[in-house]
């Protein structure tokens, strides 16, 4: 009997990772063996997407699998960045992990960046969603079942009424033209609640609407949670 060799997936608490982490146990290649997030130390949180620790580990929880952070220092320099995760790395190594995945979707420098960062570090970069349209392929996130919440949004790109919404086809469908579906280009950022690659939904609530540091994020908890935890 062959080994499937160990892969993490890179968890941004979104769509698109969440995604990946279908794609990947639906293929069967690798044995998928944690979600890898980074998070803000100073404020527990997820970086950009702010999702709170309490929301991360159900869906840790709900997916089934072990939940790997990266505490960041805030502010956080690239240098801090990058030591951070060659440590998450050498200990990925160590625990017999392979590979890392990524929802990245057309951005080269994006790839090329992760792809010279893993270089000579164990850890074989891979990317399941790589080159799919995107207008296709979210909605057949949502077609498949995925739930998402639009929890911070760039208003340069994308109008601020888009945070806190549930990203479906009504919302798809009152986008911008410009503004890419799967948000490639930080239009805007989600937190992902139900789907196929949980075996429950998670029950999230919306908490305030608030603008910093030129964006706007929508909280969302877990419902009956502490929420801050």
């Amino acid at each position: 009997m062959v080994m499937k060799k160990k892969a993490l997936v890179s968890w941004s608490s979104g769509k698109d990772s969440a995604w990946v982490l279908h794609r990947m146990r639906q293929s069967g290649e690798y044995e998928i063996a944690g979600l890898l997030t980074t998070m803000n130390a100073a404020f527990d949180r997820v970086a950009m997407h702010g999702t709170r620790r309490a929301v991360l580990e159900a869906q840790a929880d709900a997916a089934g699998l072990p939940l790997r952070t990266v505490g960041l220092p805030w502010p956080c320099s690239n240098e801090h960045y990058e030591a951070a995760m060659r440590e998450a790395c050498a200990q990925a190594v160590r625990d017999g992990i392979k590979a890392i995945a990524f929802g990245d979707l057309f951005l080269e420098d994006v790839r090329r960046y992760r792809e010279e960062k893993l270089a000579g570090t164990g850890l074989t970069p891979v990317f399941p969603l790589w080159g799919l349209p995107t207008h296709a392929l979210v909605r057949e996130m949502i077609a498949g079942g995925l739930r998402a919440r639009i929890v911070c949004v760039d208003p340069k790109k994308l109008p601020r009424e888009f945070a806190g919404r549930d990203l479906d086809e009504s919302v798809l469908d009152a986008m911008p033209a410009e503004v890419d579906p799967c948000a490639e280009r930080g239009e805007f950022h989600t937190v992902a609640y139900a789907g196929p690659m949980f075996h429950c939904a998670i029950p999230v609530e919306g908490e305030e609407i608030v603008e910093r540091d030129g964006f706007v994020f929508a909280d969302v908890k877990v419902a009956n949670g502490n929420g801050r935890s």
